[in-house]
């Protein structure tokens, strides 16, 4: 699914009227039907609902939806702002509301207000300002929405959070922002709802389907993408009935410690769920007991050193390799990496964990990376690879945007809304995935993942989306059998099974 800016989703609304030769009216009575319709389906009619709608396309929203919730039995207070002249829209939408229901509560605001008692008992539906807002809101609408956000009320807000801008680069100051509980989007997810800094402003997020159309001049303006379920399963590759272990290829993974023998151990069963042929690790001689043991079905390749790695080759029979989970990061494996990078390396590889504190101690090796290979850091491994002092998401995200085209890799930067950036400048935001899945080995078990699906001949960038996708959403289905405090990194690996049977249905 396409993230688009606000620009582009104004044209596709001028899209949508020309296909289908609607009006723009018509086009906000279906965005109006939809939020009610999700109200209707949670809400009783005796329910106490303020609705708070601006001058603007918002507030006509927020007047339609007033209106057709007193349709369906609701009788809700309804405060529209006039503090400058209204839009087309939304003047038409007061005028039917009035002709309608000449008895409703609905007050104009000029001038003074005095505001509702709102309490954990109220709804507001918030349709003050919407996609817009290009700056800092200001003057009265501060105080309401400190008011607002100081109640104990439940919050809806519709298309976006007033006060939340909607570019990259935002202007957002959060006292003057709405903190909504739920917001209802429409057609398409807007880009600050991915930023671990809106989370407070945007709470839970839904997309609603109002049948928008946009051109293909429109469509191929963006390139950012929400990956849901289906965008997964259009990359999953069908697998031959004759196929034998070879097809699938063969995967390396190097990695592990004394004492760390676990990191790589979870990488390797990762990718022996996720599909791969045949799966060998290489690791130092401490580790021999525990993979056999753990792991019956790899190959076991003993580095020369008993506790860490310090030397790899790599042979034609590898199709992918996975580098870093548990190798640790003095001499001998940094002297192990930069060998393996100086070396002719003509596999794609994914680097991991230990890997890439190795990088952020020594710069240069960025520059020998083989083309497109995959990076997977943390947030603060992100950090300390490019030096990168970041203070939210959305600086975070372009600079990954940067990175990827600068050393021509494709970087996933794991988190809430794990961001794949390649190397061609498109970013992927993840929609699958729970907090249940911050837990010990989670970013091995991607590793493992991708690693696997690499070795099986997936291109580079749809390895990287499919894996983490997959890796969500076997994160999820974990959740759902027993709760996210719960789920450990092989409860991850368990349910791999399930989550490529959930993308072929």
């Amino acid at each position: 699914m396409k993230i688009f800016s606000v620009n582009d989703l104004r044209q596709i609304d001028q899209d949508t009227i020309r296909k289908e030769n609607i009006s723009s009216l018509e086009l906000m009575e279906r965005a109006a039907t939809a939020v009610v319709r999700e109200i209707v389906s949670q809400y009783q009619r005796n329910k106490h609902i303020c609705i708070f709608g601006g001058p603007g396309n918002n507030g006509g929203d927020a007047l339609a939806v007033a209106r057709l919730l007193l349709v369906e039995g609701y009788n809700p207070e309804i405060y529209l702002f006039k503090t400058t002249t209204l839009s087309n829209d939304c003047e038409s939408n007061l005028e039917r509301l009035k002709n309608e229901y000449p008895d409703s509560q609905l007050f104009e605001i000029t001038n003074k207000f005095n505001p509702p008692k709102l309490t954990s008992q109220t709804l507001v539906i918030d349709g003050i300002f919407g996609t817009g807002m290009t700056k800092v809101l200001t003057g009265g609408y501060t105080a309401l929405v400190k008011y607002i956000n100081e109640s104990d009320a439940f919050v809806i807000s519709i298309d976006v959070p007033t006060g939340l801008t909607c570019g990259w680069d935002q202007y957002n100051e959060a006292r003057h922002i709405i903190n909504a509980n739920i917001t209802y989007t429409f057609q398409y997810p807007k880009l600050p709802f991915f930023f671990r800094e809106n989370a407070p402003y945007v709470g839970h997020w839904k997309v609603l389907n109002i049948g928008l159309q946009p051109d293909p001049a429109t469509n191929n303006s963006s390139r950012t993408y929400c990956v849901e379920k289906e965008d997964a399963a259009l990359l999953l590759k069908s697998r031959d009935k004759f196929a034998d272990k070879k097809t699938f290829g063969h995967a390396l993974l190097t990695g592990g410690r004394f004492g760390m023998v676990g990191a790589i151990t979870l990488a390797a069963k990762a990718a022996m769920h996720s599909g791969v042929g045949l799966t060998t690790v290489h690791a130092p001689k401490c580790a021999y007991n525990i993979l056999q043991t753990s792991i019956p079905e790899a190959i076991y390749e003993k580095d020369e050193d008993d506790m860490e790695c310090s030397h790899i080759q790599l042979h034609n029979k590898y199709k992918a390799l996975g580098i870093g989970p548990g190798m640790g990061h003095g001499s001998k494996p940094s002297i192990c990496l930069r060998d393996l990078l100086t070396s002719d390396i003509n596999i794609p590889v994914v680097f991991d964990a230990d890997a890439l504190r190795i990088m952020a101690i020594n710069r240069e090796l960025l520059d020998v990376l083989p083309y497109h290979s995959i990076l997977t850091p943390h947030k603060d491994e992100f950090e300390d690879l490019f030096d990168s002092m970041i203070d939210s998401d959305s600086h975070r995200f372009q600079q990954a945007i940067l990175m990827a085209k600068t050393y021509n890799i494709i970087i996933v930067l794991k988190g809430a809304h794990t961001a794949i950036a390649s190397p061609s400048g498109e970013l992927y935001l993840n929609n699958s995935g729970n907090n249940g899945m911050a837990t010990a080995g989670s970013g091995d078990v991607l590793t493992g993942i991708i690693t696997s699906l690499l070795a099986q001949g997936y291109e580079p960038i749809n390895a990287a989306v499919l894996g983490v996708h997959l890796h969500g959403l076997a994160g999820d289905i974990a959740a759902a059998e027993s709760s996210p405090e719960a789920i450990t990194a092989q409860d991850i690996i368990a349910c791999l099974g399930k989550a490529f049977r959930k993308l072929r249905l």
